[in-house]
């Protein structure tokens, strides 16, 4: 009589899971392919079935076959399980999602799984060069789905870190007047903070690889048709111009997210290293108040403030130097407009001087714990590379005081000295930061200040010989 078979052996076991597992992993490549050839069922439906149980399957996924994918969109993120995926031609079923698909969920796993795959280097390179792949990613930029939104700006933020393929998308992307269209959307509408910071992230890395791209993102004043027919589709929108919506943005995340606001904030810097960019702050319908106020006011009531340790200078740095650089480039192009008036802005002057004030106390101790903590031959690496971030903020910072102290009045300085924006104390350090690059501005201050207050002008000079008048 036939008996049932005996189970394998241990060796037998460990020789068969040591042929199923993907690489290293445990991961098993029957479990994975089953998982692939389930996805190719769930978007070609067999001939057999109704069409409105078709129609189910495309916008719905049964809670098993959701744990499922997510579960290979977890595991996607292995080098050996994104590989595997790439052998079997993951990619192309993907693209097979996208073509057919009516189920958000679906597509916004598969995009994942396409961005956890483009982490790594060969993989990257072989998803970039599928022009019909880049094609339709590019157009889920339009979609109205904020967590596909959300996954594909992480993927198209992942292949434009990769210099071995940013060309490639900074050009699809130029080619592709839609993803202007779609991204402005984005930041002038959305709520979603986190799609916000990952959207801001793309224009940031953008701008920053291809200038070409940011002047035609800035003279663009009307959007084109983008195809879509969702109601929350940007092609009913006429007039989107970039610096209205990254401002719009900007105040979305400000309050949420530092990170986020450090990204939009470094996006209007870039715009101001082109003229164009700061035509485009300055020549907007309100001559740019909407921008200075915005910035004038993370700076004066929202960033490094007097309650503040003066070590947060060492967190605010990178988001207080662009700030601080947009708000030097308006000045110096907007001294006529009201709202740069010296009468309105002495909080401004009182919070660059706390900002220099901070820094020379903040590099003090760096410069102390660095003696004692760090070994002898770090020591001179590490306050080489921190007084770098910190010079940057203080060299922006320096330009804008300079710039606002030549323009007091003396009417201006009494408000300043009544209000408790200047004293002696805080003049000294402007003056300690300012000489001697910036001698004229300080001499013409000076020059204002002995008409306000004659006291304080003489002892400045006691402290400052240079300043002494040459009679």
């Amino acid at each position: 009589m036939d008996r049932n078979p005996s189970p394998p052996s241990s060796d037998a076991e460990d020789e068969q899971a040591a042929g199923d597992s993907i690489g290293n992993t445990v991961y098993s490549k029957h479990w994975l392919f089953s998982i692939l050839t389930k996805l190719i069922e769930v978007i070609s439906p067999e001939k057999s079935d109704s069409n409105s149980n078709r129609e189910e399957v495309q916008t719905e996924l049964d809670e098993e076959m959701e744990n499922d994918i997510c579960k290979m969109w977890d595991m996607s993120m292995d080098e050996d399980v994104a590989l595997f995926l790439q052998e079997f031609n993951a990619p192309d079923i993907f693209m097979g999602v996208f073509a057919k698909s009516k189920c958000p969920r679906l597509i916004e796993i598969c995009v994942g799984i396409l961005g956890n795959m483009a982490c790594f280097q060969d993989i990257c390179m072989s998803v970039s060069k599928d022009d019909n792949l880049g094609q339709i990613l590019l157009q889920h930029l339009c979609d109205s789905d904020s967590p596909t939104l959300l996954e594909t700006s992480r993927l198209l933020l992942t292949c434009l870190s990769q210099a071995e393929v940013a060309n490639i998308w900074v050009e699809r992307i130029r080619e592709n007047p839609s993803v202007y269209d779609c991204v402005c959307f984005i930041m002038s509408s959305s709520t979603n903070v986190e799609l916000l910071v990952k959207v801001g992230e793309v224009v940031d890395k953008l701008f920053d690889l291809d200038e070409e791209l940011m002047l035609k993102w800035i003279k663009n004043g009307s959007c084109q048709s983008v195809g879509q027919s969702t109601d929350d589709s940007p092609e009913e929108h006429t007039d989107f111009k970039i610096v209205p919506c990254v401002l719009e943005a900007a105040k979305q995340v400000c309050s949420d997210n530092p990170e986020g606001l450090d990204v939009y904030m470094h996006i209007l810097q870039l715009l101001t290293t082109v003229d164009e960019g700061i035509q485009a702050i300055v020549q907007s319908p309100d001559g740019g108040k909407e921008t200075w106020t915005l910035l004038y006011g993370l700076v004066c009531h929202e960033l490094c403030q007097p309650d503040d340790p003066p070590i947060i200078i060492q967190e605010q740095k990178s988001v207080l130097a662009s700030i601080l650089s947009v708000l030097s480039a308006m000045f110096a192009s907007q001294i006529q407009q009201e709202y740069v008036k010296m009468r309105k802005n002495m909080p401004l002057i009182g919070s660059l001087i706390r900002i220099l004030q901070n820094m020379e106390d903040c590099g003090k101790r760096s410069f102390d714990n660095s003696k004692k903590s760090q070994p002898e031959e770090t020591k001179k690496l590490g306050t080489v590379e921190e007084d770098f971030h910190l010079k940057i903020l203080k060299d922006i910072c320096c330009e804008l005081l300079s710039n606002m102290l030549q323009e007091l009045t003396k009417e201006n300085i009494l408000e300043g000295l009544n209000q408790g924006y200047l004293n002696e104390q805080k003049c000294s350090c402007a003056f300690q930061n300012l000489l001697p690059l910036y001698f004229t501005s300080v001499e013409s201050f000076l020059e204002a200040l002995r008409e306000a207050d004659q006291t304080l002008a003489d002892s400045l000079e006691k402290r400052f010989p240079s300043l002494r008048l040459q009679t």
